[in-house]
């Protein structure tokens, strides 16, 4: 009798840690496993460690688990508005893409910065189908650690190389290119546009070509 009614606690209690978890889910938005950043992971594995916990322990009240899990979350909500707003704090929580092959050439130094050896950049190359560095232009390495690769191709054009993000300059964007901020401004003052007015701007075939905020859909 007592291991049906132990039994009961322990299914119930999976059941509603998986619902409660799925509405959660929802509620951070979302993302793909891979994609996830450094916050939404130390959050998923933290979140599924009290799930299991408060399983376990049938005996002590739920809502042990469930107040941490609720303070986490609303945590992750609140680093992801904030993240929004301030370009910058988003770059220290989730860190910038890093271009890994650029014109068919390894970019060692940037390898050396993330410590990302040779072996990860041809496992992952061989996983995405590619037999050799030869094959590919450009590879990106993704803030969630996934590579971005682009093949040679013909009649292909240079890979876009973002200048501005919500406002605010890309200073290792403008390094690979050998230009500074002053360049970025000049040519923002010729067709008088405010940097705070621009939500993206990219460069590519010899051209910047920039979003501004009124042309998103609200």
């Amino acid at each position: 009798m007592i291991l049906v009614i132990i039994m009961k606690i322990v299914v119930l209690r999976t059941v509603f840690f998986y619902l409660f978890i799925f509405v959660i889910y929802r509620v951070m938005g979302k993302r793909e496993v891979g994609q996830l950043s450094i916050t939404d992971l130390i959050v998923s594995l933290l979140i599924a460690e009290l799930t299991v916990i408060s399983i376990e322990n049938y005996k002590e009240s739920i809502l042990y688990s469930l107040i941490p899990i609720v303070i986490l979350v609303l945590m992750q909500c609140t680093l992801a508005y904030i993240s929004l707003k301030k370009p910058k704090f988003r770059i220290f929580l989730d860190g910038n893409p890093s271009l890994i092959i650029k014109n068919g050439k390894i970019n060692y130094n940037e390898m050396i910065k993330q410590r990302y050896n040779l072996d990860d950049l041809l496992v992952q190359l061989r996983d995405k189908g590619y037999r050799s560095i030869e094959e590919v232009e450009y590879a990106v390495l993704e803030s969630s650690g996934t590579l971005s690769v682009f093949p040679y191709k013909k009649d292909s054009s240079p890979l876009p190389l973002p200048i501005i993000l919500d406002g605010d300059i890309q200073e290792d964007t403008l390094k690979h290119m050998k230009k500074d901020k002053k360049w970025v401004y000049n040519f923002l003052d010729k067709k008088d546009i405010n940097i705070e007015d621009v939500f993206f701007a990219f460069y590519k075939d010899k051209n910047i070509f920039i979003i501004r905020n009124d042309d998103l859909i609200k």
